[in-house]
């Protein structure tokens, strides 16, 4: 087998042109089948070897000078994500079809202009790698601090959008997620990186010992750390925390769009909210609805209020996303919308309300507005002058001294947005609509990610998604009740047991920057030592 994977690699460092361009392109896209719901990380061992090996090649071009090799290394690493991204992302474009006489023009710019500019981010992460590049294992070293410290960029430059990091790929299921609690996300991208390339030393030999070890010492250590985590007991018996229930309407985004629907929309959330569950008898304390469930400005519909007052009982508490209308401001003649999350407890009263932090770019505002209006260009989810944002995150406190750290959609795929009021919370509570994404990977993703947050924070999640997917899970990313992608109905559970949060998001930054660090350290050293033997 080690002369095949030789042969095989020398084959890849000796392509050129439109050759070697195709494999970084198939390379990437093979790795779109490591992200949820596939979720086979297997194929990385593949790609990513497949990336060093072209890198090695660009190594022993002849005649190309030092910006040459960084160049030629940044084409290739794109080339990797664009395939990536494109594979893993392409779905996006669904969002433009649910009005797509509006915006189905903007397609090729969802499917092909976001994967290329995501991909730029891997780029730099090629030319950083390039700039320590060895022979031996110091490479992979190399690799693994480029791709690590690039998704890190990519989940803050331009508001940010780290979807599908590759960590994500070494975390499909709760025994392998528990490292990101010590690492965070970008720790895990580091050690995962690392481990899916080491296969390439299989081709060149040099460095392929201590690489081996290394990994799997990696490996190791990440599924052992899984074992322990999951085996602990739980600080916070389950018994003694509160019923939720999660209501899944799975309704048509059009007709939640349709002003003669909204009446019906409303009334079909309450009748999942009190329908008769099997073998089901306790009564919810907290009834949760997904991101834009009630389908009007909820202040100014008292009939609405009091019908949520007939529905529960006086002990009872409703969570629901909604827009929130604010009153001009002095000097202003326009209201301000936020997508918010709100508290309404038994007697119809709005006890508590967060607003939404992070708003998504041309689906919830358009950067550049004045411009961009001036183009004919509105947001997808439009409101009158878009959506505002909250200043900051804030926790939403209801009575019996629970407190709950809301995500609203897609907030929940920034590891590095979360406050530390999130110590404080008994639970997260993500609600989302990804119906606009229709039945794709998409909804599979983002649960993933929200999922990860759960673990990462050490803390339960409560999410419920119009469509799906919905579930309450504890901090250990185990699921105790949900309901599967474009499942109508409700489930409750009580709420997930707590083990202990070893880890503050410092520590995990801590932990994260000096992985990097160690990488680097190690990736320089080799390239010093290659050096001064090929000098």
């Amino acid at each position: 087998m080690g002369g095949c994977v030789e042969r095989l690699a020398s084959w890849v460092m000796l392509q050129w042109g439109w050759k070697r361009a195709l494999i970084a392109l198939l390379a990437g896209a093979c790795g779109a089948l490591a992200t949820a719901p596939f979720s086979l990380p297997i194929v990385f061992f593949l790609s990513f070897p497949l990336l060093v090996w072209l890198m090695d090649g660009l190594a022993a071009a002849p005649g190309a000078g030092a910006f040459g090799k960084l160049r030629a290394a940044f084409f290739t690493g794109w080339l990797f994500g664009f395939g990536y991204f494109v594979g893993s992302l392409w779905w996006i474009g669904n969002a433009l079809l649910v009005e797509a006489d509006e915006f189905a023009w903007a397609l090729p710019l969802a499917i092909l202009g976001l994967p290329a500019y995501l991909a730029l981010y891997y780029g730099l992460a090629a030319a950083m790698a390039r700039l320590f590049w060895s022979d031996g294992v110091g490479r992979i070293a190399a690799l693994a601090a480029a791709f690590a410290i690039a998704e890190w960029l990519r989940g803050w430059l331009a508001t940010g959008f780290p979807w599908n990091a590759i960590g994500y790929a070494a975390m499909p299921i709760p025994l392998l997620m528990q490292s990101v609690h010590f690492a965070g996300l970008f720790g895990v991208t580091a050690g995962a990186v690392f481990v899916f390339s080491a296969p390439a030393l299989l081709g060149t030999r040099r460095g392929l010992v201590p690489g081996a070890l290394v990994a799997c010492l990696l490996l190791a250590a990440h599924v052992g750390y899984g074992a322990y985590r999951l085996q602990e007991t739980p600080a916070t018996p389950a018994a003694k925390g509160p019923v939720i229930r999660l209501v899944q309407p799975v309704i048509d985004q059009m007709k939640k769009m349709d002003d003669k629907e909204k009446s019906a929309v409303f009334e079909e959330h309450l009748r999942l909210s009190t329908e008769k569950l099997p073998g089901v008898a306790d009564k919810p304390n907290i009834i949760v609805w997904p991101e834009t469930s009630i389908p009007f400005i909820l202040t100014d519909n008292q009939d609405a209020l009091t019908r949520i007052a007939d529905v529960l009982d006086d002990d009872q508490i409703l969570i629901a996303g909604a827009v929130r209308e604010e009153a001009p401001a002095a000097g202003s003649s326009s209201s301000r919308y936020y997508n918010a999350i709100l508290v309404i407890d038994g007697r119809g009263n709005i006890i508590a309300g967060a607003d939404k932090v992070h708003l998504v770019p041309f689906g919830e505002y358009v950067p550049f507005e004045d411009f961009i209006l001036n183009l004919g260009i509105r947001a997808v989810a439009q409101m009158p002058g878009g959506y505002s944002a909250a200043a900051v995150p804030r926790l939403l406190e209801l009575p019996g001294g629970i407190k709950l750290y809301p995500l609203i959609c897609y907030e929940a795929i920034f590891p590095d947005e979360i406050a530390e009021a999130v110590n404080e919370a008994t639970a997260l509570v993500n609600i989302t609509n990804d119906a606009w994404f229709g039945n794709s990977p998409g909804p599979y993703q983002h649960f993933l990610q929200a999922r990860i947050r759960a673990v990462e924070t050490a803390t339960p999640m409560i999410r419920d998604a119009n469509n799906g997917i919905s579930a309450i899970m504890n901090n250990r990313g185990e699921i105790i009740s949900g309901l599967d992608l474009n499942a109508k109905g409700a489930v409750q559970a009580t709420l997930g047991s707590s083990v202990e949060k070893k880890w503050s998001h410092a520590d995990r930054n801590l932990h994260f920057w000096l992985i990097v660090f160690l990488l680097i350290l190690w990736a320089a050293f080799s390239r010093v030592s290659f050096k001064s033997r090929t000098n």
